[in-house]
């Protein structure tokens, strides 16, 4: 077990979550239940799953949960790209968080390689 809050990955994840929140204010009101809700819930779990993970007792638990958080992460993807095709995000505002979301999946990645090849040793 470990304290989530050390890994960078759950800190980059925990402010786009916060990001998320604060842009999908400004999305109709007829979202609310529907793409805002599910954007913020992709967010949101994919800093939960880390956290999640890091009260595991296996290494292959937390892997689980870490590929479950890069799940996510590819789910806000597409929402973005769609609150981007839909008018609710500028361009560039879509971009952005793109890119966090892509640092983020990546280094979901190599954490989740770590611990493949120190299973593997």
């Amino acid at each position: 077990m470990q304290d989530f809050r050390q890994l960078r990955v759950w800190g980059k994840a925990h402010a786009l979550t916060l990001e998320i929140y604060r842009i999908s204010r400004s999305f109709p009101a007829d979202e609310l239940y529907g793409l805002t809700s599910q954007m913020r819930r992709a967010a949101f779990s994919i800093g939960a799953n880390i956290s999640e993970g890091c009260g595991r007792e296996t290494r292959p638990d937390f892997g689980r949960f870490l590929q479950n958080a890069a799940g996510s992460a590819s789910e806000l993807e597409y929402h973005l790209v769609v609150a981007k095709d839909l008018g609710y995000l500028p361009q560039d505002v879509s971009g952005e968080l793109s890119n966090k979301v892509r640092d983020i999946k990546r280094m979901l990645t190599g954490l989740i390689q770590r611990l493949k090849s120190s299973a593997a040793a």
